[in-house]
């Protein structure tokens, strides 16, 4: 199957699963471990739905799945395909109503980046890459800004389920402050990612996001001209949870309050 028809099906099935949770109704809501942490019914639908399909384009591919226990990355999935799966980037801002809301679809290859989908089904906006051809929105190539830091937005996740990167993390966001225009916070990784991918942030920052939820948005705003590492600079694993950093085209250099 050539790279275009593969990335339109993963496309198609991830715009299908959107109407899942356009369509969902008082999903049922559990807790799982660390403060505020929740799957809905909704997050387990979806997954279920995404590897079900996804699983008949790349049958010789592996699953990583945030719900269900396969949250683990194992030895096996880095040689060959894996999918890496966030049924719903923003549980907590679902659950609420509260806007964004993304289905996160990464594809790596031998442990590398290789296709990225994040899908927001509230805007309809649906942003795709494949490793070397850019990335794009609804069909549009993107580029991430070229405005200096002073000029532009940050936006930053707090690891809400880490209690212990707390205090360092608004200490940062404090200090960012008055670097940039002013700070965001939507409570989507992905979206966030994408957000700088699509110039309207200038830096993302997190000081502990798992591997479903920059997967596939890493790759986006990477093939949009961003520099994703980690906060010193080292390029990132692939293979689980990570500091991050993202930084639009015009933001040349991590801010020195990182170090």
């Amino acid at each position: 199957m050539s790279e275009e028809k593969l990335m339109e099906k993963i496309k198609d099935i991830t715009r299908e699963a959107g109407k899942i949770m356009l369509t969902a109704v008082h999903p049922k809501v559990m807790e799982k471990g660390g403060h505020a942490n929740f799957v809905t019914e909704t997050d387990e639908k979806i997954q279920a739905f995404l590897i079900e399909n996804l699983r008949t384009v790349l049958p010789e591919a592996a699953f990583l799945g945030e719900e269900d226990g396969q949250d683990v990355f194992t030895e096996k999935m880095s040689s060959g395909y894996c999918f890496v799966i966030d049924p719903i980037d923003g549980t907590s801002n679902f659950m609420f109503s509260y806007r964004p809301s993304v289905i996160s679809v990464g594809l790596l290859k031998d442990g590398k980046p290789y296709m990225g989908v994040v899908y927001n089904p509230f805007e309809n906006m649906m942003l795709h890459a494949v490793s070397g051809q850019g990335a794009f929105s609804n069909g549009e190539r993107i580029m991430s800004s070229e405005s200096p830091l002073s000029e532009s937005l940050a936006v930053f996740g707090t690891s809400p389920y880490y209690d212990g990167f707390r205090d360092r993390t608004f200490a940062l966001a404090k200090d960012l402050l008055p670097l940039c225009v002013d700070l965001r916070r939507s409570g989507s990784a992905a979206w966030d990612l994408c957000c700088v991918a699509l110039g309207r942030c200038g830096l993302y920052f997190e000081l502990w996001i798992q591997l479903w939820d920059y997967a596939a948005a890493a790759l986006i705003a990477a093939e949009a001209g961003c520099t994703v590492t980690d906060l010193e600079g080292n390029p990132l694993t692939w293979d689980g949870p990570t500091p991050l950093i993202c930084l639009s085209r015009g933001v040349k250099e991590i801010p020195d309050i990182f170090s």
